[in-house]
């Protein structure tokens, strides 16, 4: 497995994550579970600087999360290109 497939899996799984996290704020007893709360404290540090730029749509209908997922992709994308070019 070379560098640019591994920062590509690590990141899908990541993504994976943010969404599983997302679709458990809407049952909060499993985000109170111990999953929910292992989730919690892998995805929230990174979803809190967008939800600090980003309102929420109406006061109900947050999109942090959707922005968090394009640019891990964007970023994951151009770290690839990045470390091909050097190696």
């Amino acid at each position: 497995m070379d560098v640019g497939s591994l920062i590509l899996n690590l990141s899908q799984i990541y993504q994976y994550m943010i969404i599983a996290y997302v679709l458990l704020s809407w049952l909060p007893s499993l985000r109170e579970s111990f999953i929910g709360e292992l989730l919690g404290k892998l995805v929230e540090p990174y979803l809190a600087p967008f939800r600090r730029f980003i309102p929420n749509i109406g006061g109900v209908i947050d999109i942090s999360p959707i922005v968090a997922l394009f640019a891990l992709r964007f970023v994951a994308l151009g770290l690839i290109s990045v470390i091909e070019m050097f190696i």
